[in-house]
């Protein structure tokens, strides 16, 4: 029985799996968007969202506490100048994953996880929903 085990294990060791949801945060914050399989972006989307809720908070513990897993002050900085101000008034889900079907390689689920509420792209987003569900759905199909 699974009961407990909340965690997705990756196929990794705790340290290697720690430092590549580090590295996958820092390219989401800093691209606002990243493709990534499917497993991995719900994970991805456990731990973003802790980030982003620090970065609401804007003082120095919940900024030290971010760099404890964010290593990029750049990104940091970020964070906690755009990000979390852009945040303040919602309570929660600020990622969207979008499953996108199979990769070609080896069959494995892929996902868009992006970050809600980009700015400049509000118009173009329904469009590329229905665009990555036509092809999921064409993939299924064949």
């Amino acid at each position: 029985m699974r009961h407990g085990k909340k965690i997705a294990k990756l196929g990794r060791t705790a340290s290697h799996r720690k430092a590549m949801l580090s590295n996958m945060m820092t390219s989401l914050f800093a691209n606002e968007r990243i493709t990534t399989t499917q497993i991995r972006a719900k994970a991805l989307r456990r731990t973003a969202e802790k980030v982003i809720t620090f970065a609401k908070r804007g003082d120095l513990h919940a900024r030290r506490q971010v760099l404890r897993v964010i290593a990029d002050k750049q990104i940091v900085s970020k964070l906690f100048d755009e990000l979390g101000p852009r945040y303040k008034s919602r309570n929660g889900g600020y990622t969207r994953v979008v499953k996108l079907g199979p990769r070609r390689g080896d069959g494995a689920f892929m996902s868009i996880i992006e970050l809600v509420d980009r700015p400049g792209v509000a118009a173009a987003e329904p469009a590329e929903e229905q665009a990555a569900s036509a092809e999921a759905q064409e993939s299924t199909e064949k």
